[in-house]
């Protein structure tokens, strides 16, 4: 049986979700790029540079389009040739899963924390990046831009996190790829950690909480 905290020990594990729960998506995109006859940097490049594809990702990321009207909007700005057709399932279906991390939060739940999971979305229909990786059910509590209307890293997103897991925000962690992210529930009071690699932040965290990662056979 797990050691599960006593109440005044429970702590709150507030994970994002590319990046943290999956392995960087970076060489994964490189590569589908390839594969579309594309650069290898197209796909940054057109959701991050391109202003048109930076104003369709926001607009996704906040709930203004669901991710069919984005693909429709985004494929064309990546190449004439781009099928829009699931275009975001089809970039994200090789990226994989962090499992160590996964298992660590597998580990939080056992032991007694409350778990929420605090994502940018990056649309729901028709691919499901949460349902892809099967961490859904994993949390207590789940934060998804497109279904709050607002994203990281506004300020009013922590709070209404941190309103959802129902502890003080001394009492919970933050876990983040990218660290624009992180100052906003610092300011909270959150204790955070900034994932630049997976064992580093695992191992951060098991001391933090008091658990271990045990990866399945």
């Amino acid at each position: 049986m797990p050691h599960r905290t006593d109440a005044a020990d429970r702590r709150g594990l507030i994970l994002d979700f590319a990046g943290v729960l999956t392995a960087s998506p970076i060489a994964v995109h490189r590569e589908w790029c390839v594969s579309e006859g594309l650069a290898p940097g197209a796909w940054r490049s057109t959701l991050n540079d391109h202003p048109k594809g930076r104003r369709l990702y926001a607009a996704l990321e906040a709930g203004e389009i669901g991710q069919a009207e984005w693909n429709e909007g985004t494929a064309p700005l990546l190449g004439a040739h781009v099928n829009p057709v699931n275009l975001m399932g089809r970039a994200w279906a090789d990226v994989p899963a962090a499992r160590r991390m996964i298992a660590l939060a597998h580990a939080a739940r056992a032991a007694g924390h409350r778990l929420a999971l605090l994502s940018n979305s990056f649309g729901l229909d028709p691919f499901n990046p949460y349902e892809h990786v099967g961490i859904w059910d994993l949390f207590d509590v789940h934060v998804v831009s497109e279904l709050v209307g607002m994203a990281k890293p506004a300020p009013a997103i922590y709070r209404l996190t941190l309103d959802r897991i129902g502890l003080p925000a001394e009492r919970c962690v933050f876990v983040d790829d990218h660290a624009v992210n992180l100052p906003p529930a610092a300011e909270l009071g959150v204790s955070t950690v900034h994932v630049t690699d997976e064992d580093a932040a695992v191992a951060e965290l098991e001391d933090l909480l008091g658990v271990t990662a045990v990866l399945a056979a």
